[in-house]
């Protein structure tokens, strides 16, 4: 249905409110107003007092037929002249005075009796004329009805009643109420109403309705004690007469003109709109059909639309009631909601002749013209099936306000003081697009996807009412409707098949924009039609003209406020601002709401953006007024959705924004706003706009209005200074944690995009500021207005030398936030910038990085997911590469400071209470251990510096060991085995375990030159056999075969040794070699060792000449010197000796001992025999062979070494105390001929020492709502965008899977080099992302505790689901997964524990006897207990990247079908694929201006799902994509992991599966046993 045609139609013919569909029919209005002739009674003809005495007596014996005092009699009237005569009687009775009660009770008990002749079954007591003609009678008495209703004769207008007390107001009305529940259900259940009586009724309810509403309303007269129920009547039985007997054209511009006369009342405005939702729930039903979200609107109003009421009668009658108030922005004009025939009455009649727009009951019009345009927002809330309650009580405006506050209100809401009717009628009626329920019980943070985005009524939803709050129902999307949006965007989502927003506009834009035009500076003349012809949509659109001249409302039309001394105070133009802010809200989410590639008509975007300019207009005291409250609160998408020339209002909405988001204590004028809400949507927009600058750079804005701009022509990056300088300011005094995560993703953003943009092209940043010098601050604001929080002067000049001085623990216990207004100990956030641009990306870098560490540990770090956000922001910092130019020689002093700052947060968490200590404490250590390990890789130099590598080998050290060796400077230090090992939980040891082997292993030497893809040695126990010179050659050499020849050892019960004593290839160099092969916690390493005794420089010259030969004898004969040799000098002699010359006694003495003597005289006998046998030896030996003896020739070089045995000693492993018993189990020696040794080796070498992690990515093009059509979309690169190959290009690089030793993707190719057969390796070409799908190539990155793949799948997976290494076993059944293995605790038997006391911090903490309890303290130690033959959860984190043409599209993904295309081999042994809402999603849409809006989605109900630094609704430039996806994904997994209580880490797995190796093969050797087979020949 085109609304478009309704809306012409009813303005084609005048601007008048008395125009419109109508205008050629004639009004009822004066009928109604002069009376009725058939109401006046002959009796009245007569004198009062003989009428009354007629009456009296006639009507107390009709009465006494009716059954009330005795049993009903059969009427004694049988004609027509009778009944007709008697009617006259009653008639005149009902005009009798008040103080008559009882007959004129009788005389409506008696109507109200005889009108059942027209129910199915008449009453006994009806007489048989009025049976036999029930509608004739009918017509009458309905007429006669009027005289119960109007002012007597002779009385002073309007309604005295004030003077006959309250008691006989209170009959008065409830013979009112019986009159009309009486008709009510005539029309009800009456099946027999002609037309002319249809008629007569509903012109009697316009006339009662009339003659009770139209006077100005005086307190607690009929009039106001009535209007609820006589208006509730009228619409209820008109609906009826839509249904049955639809009016006629009069009636109905009759009932339009009427209501305008009671346009002062309230309830009009109630039943107004209680009606007209209940008619647009039944519209929007058949409008756009049973998938649309149901309006849920309260079960009393559902009812009021009849049963069996056509579509066509209901569209008819919704538009005809929509209309019936005429323009709703009227209501701010007093002078024409007083411009009636009443109201001059009164003005006339009163003692003091005053104007009437003055009259007191007007005070009401600010919250009548709330109400009306809630009302209408109410209607365009449901056309965009959004789902939010209203409460049209709870709304009030800022009159009400204002009054409440002064203790004056004139005419409070009839719903407050008002007897009757009950409770259960009252009329302010809340909806919402779903199913109804009561909020009790239900958490705040639940609630805010359920009440009203607008800012007066979120009041509403926290008032506890339970009718005003209501649960959303299921979406009308597929399978994404169990997940939720990540990043806090708590708006409800829009129905897929809403509306266009011309549509809406059509119907309600005309409306909305004079409502939201309501005393703003700008003469709005949108008075005519929107021309929908060619001609005027090209055009400049001349609805829509500037004035400069400033009135308080300037809409120049006849009734409008221009004097405001005519005004009365209540009555001021600022006093509808609520209802103004209301109009501005709805026309927010009317231009929110389109959808990809939809056009909205120019003359409307003109319209709303000139709306919008002045709505964010600051006032003088730079208060939030409840107009820009409310245009932030529902303009978060307006920046990414493609809104032509939106661009222009971003000064302006910069200067709303720093109004909001530095403050601190932020001044609301309504105090219904949420802080927290106002600053989301704020940083929502804030989000959408920092990448902007840079986009865009020196392309001018357009000024707005024509004004000529004070600062000249404004660019696009002179604004990034303020918004830099907003970002910073708001995270400085954020106090929302979700809030916090959304500006830390925001900043890494802002810091990534000038990083990347800088390298890539020399950015030229304008002056920013005109006249500022180049060392103005980068707090400083750009705008005319220096930001609250830019810093005093003195503290720009602050030194480097003296920033030392800050260090975190004098700031630990003060709050961030409490100091953030004075920077009282924030001095370090000015860090000096001299000579550099203060908006570069290293200039951020240094904010970025001091700020944070800042609030971490001042502020955040109670709070898990802010800190978890902070330390993935800082993770990112540390990656970020900043050309080289644009850093300075501080760089490794601001890196230094940071990771001190990690360091002193890791200190500080661990020496929490321990009550403090629980999974999410734990939990933010470990991330900081993390990222800690970035920042040190990333900046390898830190570890140069003594005071730094000091500090984090404290960390690390009280990380594992649970104390530092030395507390504070100046104690002795403890040494290890001296302290007593209680870490603060095992997670907490196991991450500190990760930095030191990082430190050792990694820092300063990742990437090796091989590249980031191992960090192990590839070669295994085949690849080296094939290069020892025993290999004979050929090609099968089986793992089984090259095992046989190793010797297996395992050391201190982690590290297996597999020793090769053969040398490989080089037995040119005799060395004793040995080739180890070492399989660790953290990987798989390949060392030759060689025993030299030389250096190589010193023992490289070597003689290779086979014989050396003797050398030449000398022919001389030397001269024989005849000496006596002596043992001491001749002067030695004559040396007179003394007592200690003698103390060593000499040889001859000690032969005098008797024993000693013969000892020697049998050794000289032995000699003599030895010396005698050896000559005769020496003379045979001359006899036997003629010549001399043969040469002395060297002994062949040795090649046969025990090296194994050598290695083992000389690395200390074999003690020499070992023969005592004291080996204990440093060294176990490991059975290779058991079945399973080799497949359980190859399972330890298939798990990786990093985590490992997948991504999927996707193509969806326009509309494309299948499995097939998406995964065939990458087939080709036509049928996918350049800038989704660009995207994909930044993710990762490419390698081959067969070639790769890292990750893959997918389990059966990981962490293996294999040949591909040819068909594998040809990969396709001009593909759109097909080439990465896994089957030869993949997009891969990895760092040195991370590996990532990037998969674009193109068909569902043929891989089997179950891992590669899978087998019947128990034990290899939970570890050989690859993925998932047992607790440490859960480990079986008991490995080898051992007397003696080992390495310290080695895993003595994992043996059963040290975790023997079952269960955990909430430290987050591991549980104890049987053996889990399924996964623990989260271990396999699917992470999706959709790239969609549209943005609607996401609310369609074919997921369940697209799960099947991810499998990576880690779901487990059970085939299941993952569940579709356990997956985060991350959606990028492709904006007309080459940027990226993000949309996350990820599991209800997770902890630590808000994964940084994309922040749903994010909009990205292409350069820092990459990245922030990639990051990100990380991120999102990293979280899930530390969130699983069961998640081991890669090196504790390794280990573990260590111990199993040790438990399945080791050799029960004793000491001697050991020995034996160490001296044993190695295995050939």
């Amino acid at each position: 249905m085109n609304l478009g045609v309704f809306n012409r139609v009813n303005y084609n013919a005048k601007e008048s409110e008395s125009g419109g569909m109508y205008s050629e029919w004639a009004s009822l209005t004066s009928l109604i107003q002069n009376g009725n002739e058939e109401s006046q009674s002959v009796l009245g003809k007569f004198p009062m007092g003989s009428g009354k005495e007629v009456a009296m007596a006639v009507v107390k014996q009709l009465a006494a037929n009716l059954g009330f005092a005795q049993a009903a009699e059969p009427s004694p009237l049988t004609t027509d002249r009778e009944v007709q005569w008697c009617m006259e009687v009653i008639c005149f009775g009902m005009s009798l005075p008040l103080n008559e009660h009882d007959t004129i009770r009788d005389c409506v008990h008696v109507y109200c009796e005889w009108l059942s002749a027209l129910h199915p079954v008449p009453k006994v007591s009806v007489p048989r004329p009025v049976c036999e003609d029930p509608n004739l009678y009918a017509r009458k008495m309905i007429c006669h009805f009027h005289n119960l209703f109007v002012p007597r004769k002779g009385e002073v207008w309007s309604f005295p009643y004030l003077d006959l007390g309250a008691d006989t107001i209170n009959r008065q009305a409830v013979l009112c109420h019986r009159v009309l529940r009486t008709l009510q259900h005539l029309a009800q259940v009456s099946t027999s109403l002609t037309r002319e009586t249809w008629e007569a009724l509903l012109l009697f309810l316009l006339a009662i309705n009339d003659t009770l509403l139209a006077p100005p309303t005086i307190k607690d007269d009929v009039g106001d004690q009535l209007c609820e129920r006589v208006l509730s009547v009228l619409f209820e039985v008109w609906l009826l007469a839509c249904a049955r007997c639809f009016p006629s054209p009069p009636l109905w511009k009759t009932f339009r003109e009427t209501c305008m006369n009671w346009r002062h009342r309230i309830a009009l405005i109630e039943q107004w709109n209680r009606v007209n939702l209940a008619l647009t729930a039944r519209l929007l039903e058949f409008m756009y059909g049973p998938s649309f979200p149901e309006l849920k609107i309260p079960e009393e109003d559902a009812q009021l639309i009849p049963v069996g009421m056509s579509n066509d009668c209901i569209a008819q009658s919704w538009f005809r009631f929509l209309h019936c108030l005429g323009n709703p922005a009227n209501l701010c004009r007093p002078a024409v909601v007083s411009q009636t025939q009443k109201f001059l009455q009164f003005a006339i009649t009163s003692e003091n002749v005053i104007d009437p727009c003055q009259h007191p009951c007007l005070a009401a019009l600010p919250l009548i013209f709330l109400k009306a345009i809630k009302g209408i927002a109410g209607q365009v809330d449901a056309f965009l099936g959004i789902a939010q309650p209203y409460s049209w009580e709870e709304c009030s405006s800022s009159s009400d306000r204002d009054k409440k506050e002064s203790g004056v209100f004139s005419h409070p809401t009839s719903a407050t003081h008002s007897p009757t009717p009950p409770p259960q009628r009252r009329l302010a009626k809340s909806f919402s697009v779903a199913p109804s329920a009561v909020t009790k019980g239900i958490p705040k943070a639940s609630l805010i996807g359920l009440t009203s985005s607008r800012t007066t009524s979120v009041s509403a939803a926290s008032s506890g009412n339970p009718s005003s709050a209501l649960n959303s129902g299921p979406s009308s999307a597929s399978s994404l409707s169990s997940m939720v949006s990540l990043g806090g965007d708590s708006r409800p989502p829009l129905a897929p098949a809403r509306p266009k927003c011309n549509s809406i506009l059509h119907m309600f834009g005309e409306w909305l924009f004079e409502a939201a035009h309501i005393g703003s500076e700008v003469v709005y003349y949108g008075k005519g039609p929107v021309q929908r012809n060619e001609a005027s949509v090209n055009k400049r659109p001349s609805s829509l003209q500037l004035d400069s001249r400033k009135a308080s409302l300037s809409l120049s039309q006849p009734g409008s406020l221009t004097d405001e001394a005519d005004i009365p105070p209540a009555l001021t133009i600022d006093k509808y601002e609520a209802g103004r802010a209301e109009a501005l809200g709805a026309l927010c989410c009317i231009f929110c709401a389109k959808k990809t590639g939809e056009e909205i008509l120019p003359v409307y975007l003109a319209r709303f953006y000139l709306a919008l300019q002045q709505g964010l207009h600051i006032n003088e005291n730079r208060e939030c007024s409840e107009t820009l409250a409310s245009i932030l609160l529902n303009s978060a998408d307006l920046f990414r959705l493609d809104l032509d020339g939106v661009q222009v209002l971003l000064p302006h909405f910069i200067d709303a924004l720093e109004i909001v988001l530095p403050e601190k204590e932020l001044k609301l004028k309504s105090p219904s706003v949420l802080k927290t809400e106002l600053r989301r949507a704020s940083i929502h927009l804030l989000l959408s706009m920092l990448v902007l600058p840079l986009h865009f750079q020196n392309l001018t804005i357009k000024e707005f209005g024509g004004g000529s701009s004070e600062r000249g022509p404004l660019t696009f990056a002179q604004l990034k200074p303020r918004l830099m300088n907003l970002l910073i300011n708001a995270l400085q005094v954020e106090s929302d944690p979700q809030n916090a995560q959304m500006l830390l993703g925001g900043l890494l953003l802002s810091v990534q995009d000038s990083a990347i943009a800088e390298e890539v092209e020399p950015v030229t940043q304008p002056d920013t500021c005109l006249g500022s010098d180049s060392t103005s601050n980068i707090l400083s604001s750009a705008s005319d207005t220096i930001s609250s929080l830019s810093l005093p002067s003195d503290y720009r000049s602050v030194s480097l030398g003296g920033m030392d001085d800050v260090s975190p623990e004098t700031q630990d216990q003060s709050d961030g936030t409490a100091s953030a207004g004075a920077f009282g100990n924030m001095m370090f956030i000015d860090f000096p910038m001299i000579g550099l641009n203060k908006n570069s990306a290293h200039a951020l870098f240094v904010r970025a990085t001091y700020l944070v560490c800042h609030r971490l540990i001042s502020s955040w770090k109670t709070d898990l997911n802010v800190s978890l956000a902070a330390l993935e922001l800082l993770a990112g910092l540390a990656r970020i590469h900043i050309r080289e130019t644009a850093r300075r020689l501080t760089d490794a002093l601001e890196c230094k400071r940071a990771v001190k700052w990690l360091c002193d947060y890791i200190v500080y968490q661990c020496s929490r209470p321990p009550p403090a200590h629980s999974k999410d404490l734990h939990s933010t250590i470990v991330a900081a251990f993390q990222c800690a390990a970035v920042w040190l890789v990333a900046h390898p130099y830190l570890l140069e510096d003594k005071e730094c590598l000091t500090t984090v080998l404290e960390v690390v050290e009280l990380g594992i060991s649970g104390s530092k060796s030395q507390r504070k400077p100046g104690e002795p230090i403890r040494m290890k085995d001296e302290k007593e090992l209680k870490p603060a939980s095992m997670r907490v040891r196991d991450a500190a375990e990760a930095l030191l082997t990082i430190i050792l292993e990694q820092v300063g030497y990742f990437p090796s030159p091989c590249g980031a893809e191992s960090l192990w040695s590839l070669l295994d126990e085949v690849a080296l056999l094939r290069h020892c010179n025993s290999w004979p050659g050929g090609d099968h050499l089986s793992r089984e075969m090259a095992v046989d020849r190793f010797r297996y050892f395992v050391v201190e019960n982690s590290t297996v040794l597999a020793l090769l004593e053969e040398p490989l290839g080089n037995d040119q160099d005799p060395q004793p070699t040995v080739t180890v092969l070492i399989r660790g916690p953290f990987g798989r390493h390949a060392w030759t060792m060689q025993l030299r005794h030389l250096p190589r420089h010193k023992s490289g010259t070597k003689y290779h000449a086979p014989n050396p030969g003797r050398p030449v004898p000398m022919a001389d004969v030397g001269v024989s010197h005849d000496v006596k040799h002596r043992y001491f000098p001749e002067n030695v002699d004559r040396i007179p000796q003394c007592k200690v010359d003698r103390s060593i006694p000499s040889m001859e003495s000690l032969l005098m001992d008797p024993n000693v003597a013969a000892e020697h005289a049998h050794l000289s006998q032995l000699v003599e025999q030895q010396t005698a046998l050896e000559t005769a030896a020496g003379q045979q030996r001359c006899k036997e062979t003629d010549g001399p003896f043969p040469e002395c020739t060297p002994p062949p070089a040795c090649h046969e070494f025990q090296t194994a045995r050598l290695f083992l000693s000389h690395f200390g492993f074999l003690s020499l105390d070992a023969a005592s018993g004291n080996v204990g189990s440093r060294l176990t020696a490991l059975n290779t001929s058991l079945d399973g040794f080799c497949h359980d080796l190859e399972v330890l070498d298939n798990m990786s020492s990093r985590t490992c992690d997948t991504v999927h990515v996707f193509y969806v093009r326009a509309g494309q709502k299948t499995a097939e059509e998406i995964l065939s979309n990458v087939q080709s690169e036509s049928t996918v965008s350049p800038h989704f190959l660009e995207f994909l290009q930044s993710l990762g690089w490419s390698v081959n899977v067969f070639q790769h030793p890292g990750w893959t993707g997918h389990i059966s190719t990981s962490w293996k080099v294999t040949q591909p057969t040819s068909e594998q390796a040809r990969a396709p070409s001009n593909h759109g992302g097909s080439a990465y799908n896994g089957d030869s190539q993949v997009l891969y990155w990895a760092d040195a505790s991370s590996e990532i793949a990037f998969v674009v799948p193109t068909q569902c997976s043929e891989h089997d689901v179950s891992p590669q290494f899978d087998s019947s076993s128990e034990s290899t059944n939970v570890s050989g997964q690859g993925w998932f293995e047992r607790s440490i605790s859960e480990s079986t038997g008991n490995v080898g524990r051992s007397t003696e006391k080992t390495r310290t911090l080695s895993l003595d903490l994992d043996k059963p006897s040290a975790l023997s309890s079952a269960g955990t303290n909430g430290s987050g130690r591991r549980h104890a207990g049987a053996v889990r033959h399924s996964p623990p959860p989260h271990s396999n984190t699917k992470v999706l990247v959709f790239w969609t043409e549209s943005f609607e599209d996401q609310l369609q993904f074919p997921l369940a079908d697209l799960l099947r295309a991810t499998t990576t081999g880690l779901e487990g042994g059970s085939g299941r694929v993952p569940d579709e809402r356990d997956c985060f999603l991350i959606c990028l849409h492709a904006l007309a201006s080459g940027l990226l809006r993000v949309k996350l989605q990820g599991p209800a109900g997770g902890r630590t799902s808000l994964a940084t630094p994309l922040v749903d609704g994010m909009v990205v430039s292409r350069r820092a994509l990459g990245s922030m996806v990639r990051q990100t994904a990380l991120n999102m997994c990293r979280r899930r992991r530390l969130d699983n209580d069961s998640y081991q880490p890669p090196h504790l797995r390794r280990r573990i599966k260590v111990q199993e190796l040790v438990q399945k093969y080791r050799c029960q050797l004793s000491y001697p046993e050991l020995l034996t087979y160490l001296f044993s020949d190695p295995p050939t």
